[in-house]
């Protein structure tokens, strides 16, 4: 049988914290196969480490810092907090490895994954879920790099670490101690079923083109990246900023460009990802920012002669999307709501953003859809997970997984 436990605490000082939850667990003698361990940017994750290593040294450990704090069941808790999710399970197998990137992210996640596994003892076997922590950036290479070991088979589930203001003072941290630009990734061969999704909050808002130019290497095995220099052939800047009733015409009409996350989360853009019997399945991108010449920065890579739509939000649909989403993870479990042990949520920290003050509600909808079980959830600067039986990478999106007990 599998059984979750949350703690979070709240401290200025990482000492003090970590004596915290050192109090805390003190109430458990069990040992977790599994750490999930989320914290606010600020804190010394060295120190985490330390004290991790220590208490739990058999459990695999994978996590990083969360933007603004992160959420439980219990509420929302704030930058200075430090959260775990700890996975007792006698009859299952839980691997982590964690590395820098390095120059070929593929390749690191590979290596990665074939080490995890062999950890625990399940080399050559195919986990259930494969959950990944890293560095934002390389998310595609990432996820190319597992696929080479498990195709689409199993689902790859989880978020790109975060900060406070994107700075880039992210942090990830596995078995290994704790990183500025790694990936940490766990497998999970549990031994109860898990459900799982991953969904975004946005419409359609009627307006799309293609993609005619992308910025990328001139060695690029195909034309793709982060920087849309044309739509439709025009500046791609430009033609977003039609989209969305000229919402960027100051950082256009300044002539050094600028960001735009604030002023774009509410209508990102988009691509489909295998339209279905006339059900489309949109990939959430966020626009980052724009760039002297007009072109279009994103935080997802995109295709040359791919068709991107204008898509369109709002607060209350972002605050009651996780609550759906950890609900429809909640029904893929053949034991439905009875067999819930408890869940692990990912939540865009632009949608974070978005909803301002009403965060507070947004853990209440999961509470709502899970019933009285344990979470924890990030927010995150890129979000992982599996659509139409393919794993991918996108932005503004929310998963969850739901553990069986």
């Amino acid at each position: 049988m599998t059984h979750l436990h949350v703690h979070a605490v709240s401290a200025a000082s990482t000492d003090t914290a970590v004596s915290m939850l050192d109090a805390e667990l003190a109430t458990h003698d069990f040992q977790p196969q599994l750490v999930f361990a989320f914290y606010g940017c600020d804190h010394d994750d060295r120190l985490l480490h330390e004290y991790l290593s220590a208490r739990f040294p058999h459990a695999a450990l994978v996590g990083g810092s969360s933007s603004g704090g992160f959420m439980t069941h219990r509420g929302i808790m704030g930058p200075q907090a430090i959260g775990l999710m700890l996975v007792h399970d006698d009859g299952g197998d839980y691997g982590a490895a964690a590395a820098p990137l390095g120059a070929d992210a593929a390749r690191t996640a590979e290596t990665l994954l074939l080490q995890a596994l062999a950890g625990c003892g399940c080399s050559g076997e195919l986990p259930e879920l494969i959950w990944v922590y890293q560095a934002p950036g390389r998310e595609e290479a990432v996820i190319e790099g597992l696929r080479r070991v498990v195709g689409d088979r199993c689902a790859i589930v989880g978020g790109s670490s975060a900060d406070n203001d994107v700075s880039g003072r992210w942090r990830q941290i596995g078995c290994g101690g704790p990183m500025s630009d790694g990936l940490a990734l766990a497998v999970l061969l549990p031994s109860s079923p898990l459900g799982y999704a991953f969904r975004g909050g946005y419409e359609p808002a009627g307006p799309s083109g293609v993609v005619t130019a992308i910025a990328c290497e001139p060695a690029a095995p195909a034309r793709s990246g982060r920087e849309i220099l044309r739509i439709d052939g025009q500046p791609a800047a430009e033609v977003y900023n039609r989209w969305i009733g000229g919402r960027i015409d100051q950082q256009l009409a300044d002539g050094d460009g600028g960001t735009i996350l604030l002023d774009t989360t509410l209508c990102p853009i988009a691509t489909d990802t295998s339209p279905v019997e006339g059900m489309s399945h949109f990939l959430l991108i966020h626009p980052e920012s724009v760039t002297p010449n007009h072109a279009l920065r994103t935080f997802c890579n995109l295709d040359e002669g791919a068709r991107i739509y204008a898509m369109k939000g709002d607060r209350q649909r972002l605050v009651d999307r996780a609550g759906r989403v950890a609900g429809q993870a909640l029904g893929a479990l053949p034991a439905g709501h009875a067999g819930a042990a408890g869940a692990l949520v990912v939540y865009c920290g632009g949608c974070k953003l978005a909803v301002g003050e009403d965060i507070a509600h947004v853990s209440e909808a999961v509470v709502r859809s899970l019933g009285d079980v344990p979470f924890i959830g990030c927010f995150t600067f890129g979000e992982q997970g599996q659509l139409i039986d393919r794993n991918r990478h996108g932005n503004l999106m929310v998963s969850a997984v739901v553990f069986s007990r």
